[in-house]
């Protein structure tokens, strides 16, 4: 099995892609198996007599953690959005949900990123974290408590630099909910594999301008964009909606549109 990528902060979008191309020579079905049947088995053991849901995302990892813990007799899971998705990706989701998915929806509006213009194409980790904390894991608490859960199952994986516990990739946080990532030790290559050889269907998002780094996110969490402006002809190549929309409100948007109409 061979590990060509590295951490994903360090890897370039077409690295992924060319890596994709490639998969069957980096990973066998044989090998990909193995872990598979490992990791089914890992979830059973330790998910028996729980309550137990996964989040879903419709990024690469969830859509493997959401086949993987089918395989294992789990299937409850969530999606939690805002009103800042792309309309696009919504549209896959209705077309590919897993059958038992309930959609949370935290509710941030054009109106509230007007409120909160810091959270607009964060540039640092630390503000694109503050949108995992206000959307995803969020709606997640509110999911496992309405639910009376005893573990939710993630995608996160060391490779991403994701933190998933200590020894047995399962912790508790402060308000008492429990967090399981069957998939902390699986490579960026097997993740691929697992798409290639199973043929789950990728949402739009990753034929994008840097769709690998930026994984399925609210629009205005945009990452890797450089500057504002860029960021917005990023958004207007996606789906020139948004803006024009965006541009009522919000002034940078407003100036994007202006600056196109002079060039044109």
């Amino acid at each position: 099995m061979g590990d060509v990528l590295g951490r994903k902060q360090r890897i370039k979008n077409e690295d992924w892609m060319e890596t994709f191309a490639k998969i069957e020579e980096l990973v066998t079905k044989a090998e990909l198996d193995k872990q598979v049947k490992k990791t089914v088995s890992e979830i059973k053991k330790k998910t028996k007599g729980k309550k137990a849901a996964f989040a879903w995302s419709g990024g690469k990892d969830s859509l493997v953690l959401g086949e993987i813990c089918r395989m294992a007799g789990i299937a409850p899971c969530v999606l939690v959005i805002c009103n800042l998705e792309y309309k696009a990706f919504i549209e896959w989701v209705k077309a590919h949900k897993p059958p038992e998915l309930e959609i949370i929806n935290t509710g941030q509006d054009m109106k509230w990123l007007a409120s909160h213009p810091q959270m607009l194409f964060p540039q640092e980790s630390k503000t694109a974290a503050r949108w995992f904390h206000i959307v995803q894991h969020r709606g997640q608490a509110k999911y496992y408590k309405e639910h009376e859960l005893d573990i939710m199952l993630l995608g996160r994986r060391r490779a991403d630099g994701n933190y998933v516990g200590k020894g047995d990739n399962i912790y508790t946080n402060g308000q008492g909910m429990t967090r399981y990532s069957p998939l902390s030790d699986w490579s960026h290559e097997e993740i691929l594999a697992f798409i290639h050889y199973y043929g789950v269907e990728l949402p739009p998002i990753y034929d994008w301008k840097n769709g690998y780094l930026c994984g399925t996110h609210p629009w205005p969490a945009r990452q890797w964009t450089g500057n504002t402006q860029a960021a917005w002809a990023e958004i207007y190549e996606i789906d020139k909606s948004i803006v024009i929309e965006a541009a009522d409100s919000i002034q940078s948007a407003k100036e994007f549109l202006d600056a196109l109409t002079i060039c044109r």
